[in-house]
């Protein structure tokens, strides 16, 4: 019983285990958030009266404000101190949360979403910026690795939560949900997370450079979540990608000027974190794309509902949690580049494996393809983090975390984009082929429903709903075969870029020498 009471005491030697519990009740908050919204979307649209334009913008309202502003969050927290910045992350996204689930309005609901990203983004990179400052070196591996598997048990008991919520409550509760969860995690932050924050730079804040970076990120995923409706080459979408690259060509120029800038180009000195952020950038490209096409697919060519359609990942997200952790420790005796290496090749294969869908193969053909796609996704996401942390000094963590955090959102945004793009003209030319005696006018329309996953009404002929279906899962296969290539390439840039060997312990490689070893120029 004292062994017991001991263990459930804040000790020096247990304060970082008790600082990852925490983080990890805000990281599990986050990432539910993630999915279960979703599944409620139709739910939210009967209630609220919403359009198909409100239920997008429920999810791209979150989306783009947290892709935009992580790096901003990441070094408000260098800056002002890691704790203080993501308790007031925590209490933002509660505080939005408990607006969202009394909203009145679709408006409201999409306001509330957009506040709800800016507490997600003072949160993620903390999050991580806490736990790498929390570890040494050589133990980061094991609690990156516990990280990561929280994020997959969130990811994975989203859609049921989300549909059981919705079907036996309200679509209101999956947001209420976050209000419990938030309490739990501001109280263990408070009992046992210690303050930290980059003490080389001052505390002035480049505004300049908030501005540009803000500016040029909201450009570029807003033309990227809007490319398919607007059009590719509209004037909209040619002058956001225009006003992105003008911004950002500013940013830079800022940054190297500034006295104390927001990102510190000096982190891309380091090889490692180069590769390990572009693993994290090629991984999301292909993994998001995966998750909502598939889930398209199931629910309307395979007829599942939200709720089945979600259980039938488990597959995926249930070997992810056990993977997570394993290569988490995998990492500190072996080193991260073996696992990434193997870990892209495997998610490559998953994503071809797909590619051979057809109308007739269903879910039995998945299946194998899923277990493949946790394996692989486990054996990259927490050593690509470890490799990308440790890189850095831990001064630097919070602007590291941030841009590793955007690199992936931004990485999801486009993977999302460019898949739907491929679906639009790959499934287009389908149906041109197979209805070639069909309007062009009505031929549009149905090529309308391909971002959807084809016609699903039952009073359509049957011809026309083979049609959209056929030309749904070819454009889906070629998407797919895109992926797992881009995924492949993403195998050759890890063994590239990252350095082999086990992270060494401060015993043996003074921190001093490991940060300069690091952030040697490539």
């Amino acid at each position: 019983m004292t062994d017991r009471i001991r263990a459930l005491s804040l000790t020096e030697e247990n304060r970082r285990w008790w600082t990852l519990g925490a983080m990890c009740f805000a990281l599990f908050m986050l990432m539910l958030d993630n999915t279960v919204v979703n599944v409620a979307l139709p739910s939210i649209q009967s209630d609220l009266n919403a359009d198909l334009a409100s239920l997008e913008w429920t999810i791209n309202a979150y989306t783009l404000s947290l892709a935009v502003l992580l790096v901003v969050g990441g070094r408000l927290g260098d800056i002002f101190g890691r704790r203080k910045i993501f308790l007031i992350g925590v209490s933002v996204f509660a505080l939005s949360s408990a607006a969202i689930g009394l909203a009145p309005s679709d408006t409201a609901l999409i306001v509330g979403r957009a506040i709800q990203g800016i507490g997600a983004a003072m949160m993620m990179p903390a999050t991580l910026s806490i736990v790498t400052n929390a570890f040494p070196p050589h133990e980061r591996g094991k609690a990156l690795g516990t990280w990561a598997g929280v994020s997959a048990l969130a990811l994975a008991i989203g859609p049921v939560v989300g549909g059981f919520l919705t079907e036996q409550v309200s679509w209101r509760a999956i947001f209420f949900l976050n209000l419990p969860v938030a309490a739990a995690a501001i109280a263990m932050t408070l009992f046992s997370t210690r303050e930290s924050r980059d003490e080389t730079v001052g505390r002035q804040l480049d505004y300049a450079g908030i501005a540009t970076l803000t500016i040029g990120l909201t450009g570029l995923v807003l033309g990227l979540i809007e490319g398919n409706a607007w059009g590719w080459g509209s004037a909209r979408i040619v002058g956001l990608f225009a006003l992105a690259v003008v911004s950002l060509a500013a940013f830079v120029v800022v940054e190297l000027r500034v006295r104390t800038p927001m990102v510190d180009f000096g982190v891309f000195r380091s090889r490692q974190f180069a590769g390990a952020s572009s693993v994290g950038f090629i991984v999301s490209f292909g993994m998001m794309a995966m998750f909502f096409f598939t889930a398209l697919y199931m629910q309307n060519i395979l007829g599942f509902s939200a709720l089945e359609a979600g259980v039938r990942f488990l597959p995926t997200t249930l070997v992810l949690i056990v993977m997570g952790p394993l290569a988490g420790r995998l990492t500190d005796r072996i080193g991260p580049k073996p696992l990434l290496v193997s870990g892209m090749l495997i998610t490559g294969a998953s994503q071809i494996w797909q590619s051979f869908l057809t109308a007739d193969t269903g879910y039995s053909f998945l299946l194998p393809s899923f277990v493949l796609m946790g394996i692989g996704m486990g054996l990259v996401m927490s050593p690509m983090t470890t490799a990308a942390m440790n890189s850095v000094d831990r001064t630097k963590a919070g602007v590291a975390s941030g841009v590793l955090s955007m690199g992936r959102m931004v990485g999801s945004s486009l993977g999302v984009a460019i898949f739907g793009a491929v679906v639009a003209s790959v499934g287009s030319a389908k149906l041109e082929q197979s209805l070639p005696g069909l309007p062009a006018g009505a031929r549009d329309r149905l090529s309308e429903s391909l971002g959807g996953g084809g016609v699903s009404d039952g009073a359509a002929p049957a011809r026309i709903v083979d049609a959209t279906h056929d030309a749904f899962i070819s454009a889906f296969g070629t998407g797919m075969k895109i992926s797992g290539i881009v995924a492949i390439f993403g195998a050759f840039v890890a063994l590239a870029l990252i350095r082999g060997g086990r992270p060494a312990a401060p015993a043996t490689v003074p921190a001093e020498a490991e940060a300069e070893a690091e952030l040697a120029p490539a």
